[in-house]
């Protein structure tokens, strides 16, 4: 059996691939998980949360991956694969600080000990690099973060290929887009609009969209893709570099909106409202993910109506406070 590790694995993303790999691997999940501690915008610093590992088998470390005592559980756990998720990765985080400390210094670590065990290294990017860049966006091309987070992402890319040059080695980015799906809840305010609109609609109310939402164009991708593309880079040989992580097609926030009220069979209409994050907005991403079909062999499979549909029971559940 192959040892995984994951880190951030008590957030959303994280929380899946420890699920999924654990029916045929032992994995080791590591997460500060979350505390009361805020940031200046009252979003929790962490989102870790034990309900999204109910069900997992695997081990535990509750550490931060910024810690000496951290890195060295992750050195004695001497893992063959690392998924690495941990971040902050609420894109309005005004501390560039702290979000750099947690997403770039620690970095180093993790590549120094993916080389040392000689571990491959799978490493959560971001479409957030791209910023304002003409659609459909493609690796090397156009990328000008408009925010913090984004600009994390893309100097650990440019950390990572550095490093495979100078060590030879063979480390993976995959840049996500707007990953929605089951699990995302602990994420509070910065979920996915789908969860979003469809806990308004239960609760009777008409969805919130920002005006001009009809113009606003997210490369939307269920979770059920992004493990696919995790563990398609696992398995890809004698491959690095970094890979857009979408669906390739650009969906409006409206569309969301309409779908949900489709398949629930309601009609409450709209309810418009300004776009507070107008100055660091992203308006267009669609990922160019012709290199991730090419090299990784990774196939979206889920169309946004379709992800939305499998994830409907999940978000009813949480309607119900079940």
């Amino acid at each position: 059996m192959k040892k995984i590790l994951v880190t951030g694995g008590a957030g959303f993303i994280g929380s899946n691939l420890a699920k999924h790999f654990v029916k045929n691997a032992e994995v080791l999940v590591i997460d500060i998980f979350r505390s009361t501690e805020t940031f200046a915008n009252g979003n929790l610093k962490s989102f870790g949360h034990f309900k999204n590992l109910l069900g997992f088998s695997g081990e535990i470390y509750c550490g931060d991956i910024c810690d000496k005592e951290t890195i060295k559980k992750i050195c004695d756990f001497d893992p063959d694969v690392i998924f690495h998720e941990a971040a902050i990765s609420d894109t309005t985080v005004a501390e560039q600080n702290e979000l750099l400390q947690v997403n770039l210094n620690s970095f180093d670590e993790l590549l120094k000990i993916s080389r040392e065990l000689q571990a491959k290294l799978i490493y959560a990017s971001s479409g957030a690099v791209y910023g304002s860049a003409p659609a459909p966006q493609k690796v090397d091309n156009g990328e000008s973060p408009r925010n913090i987070y984004g600009f994390s992402k893309l100097m650990m890319d440019y950390k990572a290929r550095q490093f495979d040059r100078k060590n030879h080695t063979k480390t993976i980015g995959l840049r996500y887009f707007n990953v929605y799906g089951g699990g995302e809840y602990f994420k509070n305010t910065t979920a996915s609009m789908v969860l979003g609109f469809g806990l308004q609609i239960l609760s009777g109310k008409a969805p919130r969209l920002f005006h001009g939402s009809n113009e606003i164009f997210r490369d939307f991708v269920y979770i059920k893709d992004v493990i696919a593309a995790n563990e398609a880079a696992m398995q890809a040989e004698d491959v690095g570099g970094v890979f857009n992580v979408g669906t390739g097609k650009a969906r409006s926030f409206q569309d969301i909106a309409d779908i949900l009220q489709g398949l629930l069979g309601t009609d409450y209409g709209n309810d418009y409202i300004p776009n507070p994050f107008a100055g660091q907005y992203q308006f267009f991403t669609q990922a160019d993910i012709a290199s991730t079909v090419e090299e990784l062999e990774y196939k979206p499979q889920w169309s946004l109506e379709d992800g939305i549909a499998d994830y409907l029971p999940e978000i009813k559940a949480i309607a119900e406070g079940k």
